[in-house]
């Protein structure tokens, strides 16, 4: 039995005493970074919530917190799904670059030979053939931040736009907002853009690509796009709105529509681990011509654009992928929020450690839990003092 196996079947048989397989020197800092995360969740009042970390591949130890759906009485637990939001990115952005890897494509071609339709986009720094799909990736293009140009809030609104032509009715009346190249600024439509590019050089819908691509090779076998399918639904986690004390489901399922390459992804954390393993070049899939070479994961993970600091290190934009560098060490990783759910993963690909996080709930008008900020304190946590605890155990 190979020790992958082994770790999903202790995940699922085992007592939560018996989980933890965390190293001596990053048992006391999991620990403490454990006992905070539950501690600050039941005083917020997050409905349920995941975390883990992972060594080598493999996953060290799972937390599991609170309920999954209030109404079914179901607890999270290892096979919980969570919605990963704008993490999708990463994946659309290891998609391009496959099919680069193919000779399909060239990251410095503009975008406007994939989406001609982007040539009516208002550029008043030159041509929109200067916009090249390093620009989108490195969220360097000078698009907007939004998918939609305006605020919307209406029940009868749909989530996101369901259609493409939605998005190209509006591209007249779209600008870009700085020289391309020459500064970051996070952008959603940026992504969906490169969605679109898939799709029109592959003739596959970006779903089929990366379910074909990325989640078959890696033994994502439980990864989805928007809606949940029949058998995996009694593993969907339901998404809670807190306000005064009181959570209002949002429902398991939406639809992220022609959004989708930005972030319509349903996993379990099983799944997301295995991506990981794979970033980390980790297991039996350790970034083989399958899905990516070495070669091309790190040049996703060098630096394009600086973003500034954060309480994690010097943060820079590489293709897709948000770069901490401190004390000479670099992590990668992405985070995600969408609704009420709010998300990360993490990274060190030297030292080939990760950890993963999800959250089912948020406050909304001014009341009920600032799930941004405690998912910034959860990573704070783990990268400052658990991965450099870990990374000593360096191979």
């Amino acid at each position: 039995m190979s020790r992958r196996l082994l770790t999903v079947l202790l995940l699922l048989t085992l007592p939560r005493a018996l989980l933890s397989q965390v190293p001596l020197p990053a048992e006391a800092p999991w620990k403490d970074a454990v006992s905070r995360w539950r501690a600050t969740l039941e005083a917020e009042g997050i409905v349920g919530g995941s975390l883990a970390l992972l060594d080598d591949g493999e996953m060290l130890d799972l937390q599991t917190y609170g309920m999954a759906d209030l109404a079914e009485d179901r607890p999270v637990d290892a096979e919980t799904i969570y919605h990963w939001a704008s993490i999708t990115k990463t994946f659309t952005a290891i998609s391009i670059l496959q099919l680069r890897d193919r000779g399909l494509l060239s990251l410095d071609d503009p975008v406007v030979k994939y989406v001609p339709e982007l040539r009516d986009v208002y550029n008043p720094f030159g041509s929109m053939e200067d916009v090249t799909l390093r620009h989108l990736l490195s969220h360097s293009a000078g698009f907007r931040g939004a998918t939609w140009p305006w605020a919307g809030g209406e029940p009868w609104h749909p989530h996101e736009p369901t259609e493409w032509s939605q998005l190209v009715a509006m591209i007249p009346y779209t600008r870009i907002h700085f020289e391309p190249g020459s500064r970051f600024s996070y952008s959603n439509p940026g992504i969906v853009f490169l969605g679109r590019v898939i799709e029109r050089v592959t003739g596959d819908v970006f779903e089929a690509y990366v379910d074909k691509n990325i989640f078959r090779p890696l033994g994502m076998r439980r990864a989805y796009f928007d809606v949940t399918p029949w058998h995996l639904l009694p593993h969907r986690s339901n998404h809670y709105f807190v306000s005064d004390g009181h959570p209002e489901p949002g429902g398991p399922d939406f639809n992220t529509g022609v959004t989708v390459s930005n972030g319509g992804l349903n996993a379990p954390v099983g799944d997301m681990a295995r991506y990981l393993a794979f970033l980390m070049g980790s297991g039996p899939h350790d970034g083989g011509p399958e899905v990516l070479s070495r070669a091309s994961l790190r040049e996703m993970w060098e630096a394009v654009v600086p973003i500034g600091t954060s309480d994690i290190g010097a943060e820079s934009m590489g293709l897709s992928f948000f770069l901490y560098e401190k004390d000479g060490g670099r992590v990668i990783g992405h985070t995600g929020s969408q609704r009420a759910f709010f998300s990360f993963v993490y990274v060190d690909p030297a030292a080939r450690i990760g950890a993963i996080a999800a959250f089912n709930t948020v406050g909304v008008e001014g009341s009920g839990p600032d799930t941004r900020a405690i998912l910034n304190q959860t990573r704070a946590d783990i990268l400052n003092e658990v991965f450099p605890a870990l990374a000593g155990n360096l191979r």
